[in-house]
């Protein structure tokens, strides 16, 4: 009898033994929205919500990594300032993925988070795995600025219609104006001006601007 209590007192114990390689079912699919918290939107609202938010998500994980394979293979005479701006950037975008990750949890959704899932879903172009020139990596991501400041802008605007405050506010004040801002540090370094020595007009341009 004493020996079958200190059985069962062992084995109801605690132990530092980690139980590893645990399965189960999901507790939310993705795509889908839950929690009745008290947010005064609908539950149709939320869906359409959390479904651009997660594109606008994908799409700012991408430009994410998009700056930091630039900030690792930029080369040239500009390398030093591209290095530290493209890593500006990056973290400036990792900033944004958060808060728009957690802006789809709070409305009850589930946010896209492996990179798999991520290239899935994307619209940004993949780039080579190889080393670009700083010109062409500039306008990659120039265009993945495009179509994520395209995009946020829609959301912006329907957020708005549909009584969604908070998504319209993430939208317009965080990823819309940073990604506005990162396009003007991006395309400034693509005009075409001399970096040592200005070009003096020609004969021909005095001519056409004096009407001689």
């Amino acid at each position: 009898m004493a020996n079958k209590q200190s059985a069962t007192k062992t084995t109801g114990r605690i132990n530092a033994q980690p139980r590893l390689h645990q399965r189960a079912s999901e507790i939310q699919a993705y795509g889908t929205v839950n929690h009745a918290l008290p947010l005064e939107l609908e539950e149709p609202v939320r869906l359409e919500m959390t479904e651009q938010l997660n594109q606008l998500l994908a799409d700012t994980m991408t430009l994410r990594d998009l700056y930091k394979k630039s900030h690792w293979q930029v080369a040239g005479p500009t390398f030093y300032q591209l290095h530290l701006l493209y890593d500006k950037h990056h973290d400036e975008q990792v900033d944004l993925v958060d808060s728009i990750a957690e802006r789809i949890q709070l409305l009850g959704g589930v946010s896209v988070a492996m990179a798999a899932d991520v290239a899935e879903t994307t619209q940004i172009e993949r780039p080579p795995r190889g080393r670009d020139e700083v010109p062409v990596q500039l306008s990659r991501l120039l265009d993945a600025h495009q179509i994520i400041i395209r995009e946020v802008r829609k959301l912006a605007r329907r957020a708005s219609e549909l009584g969604d405050d908070g998504t319209n506010d993430l939208a317009v004040s965080e990823v819309l104006r940073t990604n506005e801002l990162q396009v003007w540090f991006l395309s400034e370094h693509l005009v075409n001006v001399p970096l040592v020595e200005a070009k003096e007009p020609s004969l021909t341009a005095n001519c056409r601007q004096t009407g001689t």
